[in-house]
């Protein structure tokens, strides 16, 4: 409800340990209140999550965007529940008459049901919404993939709960444990994600699964249908798939692979079974990208392009934005650029249709808080960098994740961990404004 605001602050660089990250929100109805003026872009808070209430905190995913111009998302911790930090919730962020009204579909209790949702949700074809949840702090179980719908018979009220159904339970080991990334569906209506634990390989807990869900008279079978062991196809995918017109899935491992630095890999269907590809494997410092750790997932271009980007560490350098391109039955991998700040994107990057990528970085830019930056690819070849927004650690937040952009109105929209009134919080930033 404040006016324009100038954050000049340095905080301390920012130390991501998720079982710090402690939060319940907000009330249940909200418009939108504080625009942030940055000389390089415009970001506006359209939620501020807290401490207290049912409402959840700490929103690791990008939100997702329906054709009526509302966000729908999770947030990670808090709400209510028996997990170590709250369980989590399912939100609704609707845009009425310019104004942004939050509207909590499900809290995560922690048992069945799971808990700690640390991807976004999903459309499915029936119009609901799809996801997972890692059960990462909860005492129960190894996550779940679940389904949220609008009630079957009409609310009076103006805000209404969701009807929750857990649709799987994974069992740790063998069937694979705690799902991270957001699910995806293939052009026939079926449903696909990874788990970052279980399944086989040399890994202290299994070096993670990609499965399958399929939809028959009305339940859904899910099963695994790869698992990884490390080398030389990867371990431990961190984030979600994305899935070609064929039915061919694409997705990153943090490790594995030749080196152990990470691998970007296909799965083609063939028989019976799927068939696991390695398009490129990370050789880390001293090869020839310099950079490691693909935690991020991809994004296709119109052109069947892959891009994706990896984090740092102290053996491999700054991280990179990197293109895979399709070159007959092989693909090319080039280093498109070299990010500034000393940490890339744990989300996959955001596209839109001039060919423009978008992404955050949870820590980093002039306070070390976090950015939100565009690629933008230029006429004679190469790209531009320009940094849209710079995070502060105030009422701007701090540590953002996911970006999406959205329609005509030329909008981003994303999260952060934490920040505002310190459990994280929901902003739009106008690309017109840059």
């Amino acid at each position: 409800m404040s006016g324009i605001k100038t954050f000049v602050s340095r905080g301390s660089l920012h130390t991501r340990l998720r079982s710090l990250i402690r939060a319940l929100p907000l009330l249940t109805f909200l418009a939108m209140f504080t625009t942030l003026s940055h000389a390089q872009g415009n970001l506006t808070v359209l939620y501020d999550f807290t401490y207290s209430g049912p409402n959840g905190s700490a929103p690791e995913s990008t939100p997702t965007l329906d054709g009526h111009g509302n966000l729908y998302g999770t947030a990670s911790s808090s709400g209510t529940g028996n997990c170590l930090d709250g369980c989590g919730t399912v939100y609704e962020l609707r845009h009425v008459h310019g104004s942004w009204v939050f509207n909590l579909l499900y809290g995560f209790s922690g048992q069945s049901d799971g808990g700690n949702p640390y991807a976004g949700v999903t459309f499915g074809p029936d119009g609901t919404l799809y996801g997972a949840a890692s059960d990462y702090f909860t005492h129960y179980g190894n996550g779940t993939v679940f389904n949220v719908r609008p009630p079957a018979n009409v609310c009076q009220a103006a805000l209404c709960p969701w009807t929750e159904k857990t649709l799987y339970s994974f069992v740790g080991g063998y069937g694979g444990a705690n799902p991270q990334g957001t699910v995806v569906f293939d052009s026939q209506g079926n449903l696909y994600g990874t788990t970052l634990y279980g399944g086989t390989g040399g890994c202290t807990a299994g070096c993670g699964t990609v499965y399958k869900g399929t939809f028959s008279e009305g339940v859904w079978t899910i099963s695994t249908i790869y698992r990884f062991t490390g080398d030389p196809d990867g371990a431990l995918p961190m984030s979600g798939l994305v899935v070609d017109s064929a039915g061919n899935l694409y997705g990153t491992t943090q490790y594995g692979g030749t080196y152990n630095f990470g691998t970007v890999y296909e799965l083609s269907p063939s028989g019976e079974g799927w068939t696991e590809t390695v398009l490129y494997s990370f050789t880390g410092y001293g090869g020839r990208e310099h950079s490691c750790l693909p935690n991020a997932g991809l994004v296709f271009d119109q052109a069947g392009n892959l891009y994706g980007a990896t984090l740092t560490n102290y053996v491999c350098g700054s991280p990179i934005v990197f293109e895979l391109s399709p070159q007959g039955s092989s693909w090319n991998f080039t280093t498109i650029y070299t990010l500034p700040d000393p940490y890339g994107p744990e989300r996959a990057l955001a596209i839109d249709s001039a060919g423009n990528l978008y992404g955050t970085t949870v820590a980093g830019g002039s306070f070390d808080y976090g950015t939100v930056f565009e690629l933008s690819p230029s006429r004679g070849g190469g790209w531009t960098y320009n940094n849209l927004f710079l995070f502060s650690g105030g009422v701007d937040g701090s540590s953002p994740t996911g970006v999406v952009v959205t329609g005509p109105g030329g909008y981003l929209y994303g999260t952060t961990t934490s920040g505002g009134n310190s459990a994280g919080l929901i902003y739009q930033i106008n690309l017109g404004a840059h």
